[in-house]
């Protein structure tokens, strides 16, 4: 099985690289190889690529930067998706494609169904949301996946985020009105690895799960309890850090010019019922991502935690 996944330079796509090569023959690809702000050039660098299956977990994903650049989100976001789909489905190869929770508006407090009306509230999810009614369009075999509050070891995100502000900081202010399922990269290229690993057509078991699915670890906490969670594990791990305090805040205390959801815990039946799959608690899967960032980090940055000004 030839695998292609598009944008490798990103967490996700690196984390599915990796992970896949058990599955298949990876075909990594990068902006140099495969440009989704470039539609036009795509189908004739896929025909070179020329995969069985497509990953597409390249995206724009500056969240609040989009609502002043939002041609060129909507271009890699929801017209290169489309081309991507209309070349997969003439050829009749499996394209699985990446989306995010950013679809809804966050109302109410239930996890969102698969089936539960969209309605983004900031560019970048009314563009993610186009490309998954692009992809769906074409009627090719594909598979959305929506994911959220993505994190990895490596990469520029909201764990290494924290980890820099803690050993910088006595005091850190996080948003605790916005809840979710924190969901390491390692979570979703697992359950990537799963469905290529289990199913014997792709094509009817997509069909299946109606072509979207939620995927997500199991559990939920805010922001401010990730935060928390984070910091607990890093002195558990004896990294030192300056942090004292961590203050719970609501949203509009930390204003940002993209609208984020309030409510972004998705449901997992189907996932469950359509691939066999259940993920782990956020918590396992940051203690996962905490144990490797420790593990490769020089043994001067592991010495016992001292509380700040001591």
């Amino acid at each position: 099985m030839r695998i292609v996944v598009t944008g490798v330079t990103g967490q996700v796509g690196s984390a599915l690289a990796s992970r896949l090569s058990t599955i298949g023959t990876v075909v990594p690809v990068d902006r140099t190889a495969l440009d989704l702000a470039r539609p036009r050039e795509m189908p004739r660098r896929l025909d070179e690529l020329s995969p069985d299956v497509i990953i597409n977990s390249a995206a724009y994903t500056a969240v609040d930067r989009a609502e002043d650049e939002r041609e060129l989100a909507f271009l890699v976001n929801a017209e290169a998706p489309g081309v991507l789909a209309r070349w997969a489905a003439e050829r009749a190869v499996p394209l699985i494609h990446f989306s995010t929770d950013y679809v809804f508006d966050g109302r109410g407090s239930r996890p969102w169904h698969e089936t539960d009306v969209t309605n983004p509230l900031s560019v970048y999810g009314t563009s993610k949301l186009a490309g998954e009614t692009a992809v769906r369009s074409v009627g090719g075999p594909h598979l959305t996946i929506r994911t959220s509050w993505v994190y990895g070891a490596l990469g520029a995100n909201f764990l290494r985020t924290i980890m820099r502000l803690a050993g910088e900081r006595q005091e850190l202010r996080i948003v605790s009105d916005q809840v979710g399922a924190p969901t390491s990269v390692t979570i979703i290229a697992d359950a990537v690895a799963t469905m290529l690993a289990r199913a014997t057509d792709l094509a009817a078991v997509f069909a299946d799960a109606d072509g979207l699915v939620h995927l997500a670890a199991s559990g939920i906490t805010s922001w401010h309890g990730f935060a928390t969670a984070i910091v607990e594990g890093l002195r558990a791990r004896q990294v030192p850090l300056s942090v004292v305090r961590i203050v719970p805040i609501a949203s509009a205390e930390y204003p940002m010019k993209a609208q984020r959801p309030l409510n972004s815990r998705l449901d997992l039946s189907r996932l469950s019922q359509a691939f066999g799959i259940a993920p782990p608690s956020w918590v396992d899967g940051l203690n996962n991502e905490l144990d490797r960032i420790v593990a490769a980090s020089p043994p001067r940055q592991r010495s016992v935690t001292r509380p700040a000004g001591s």
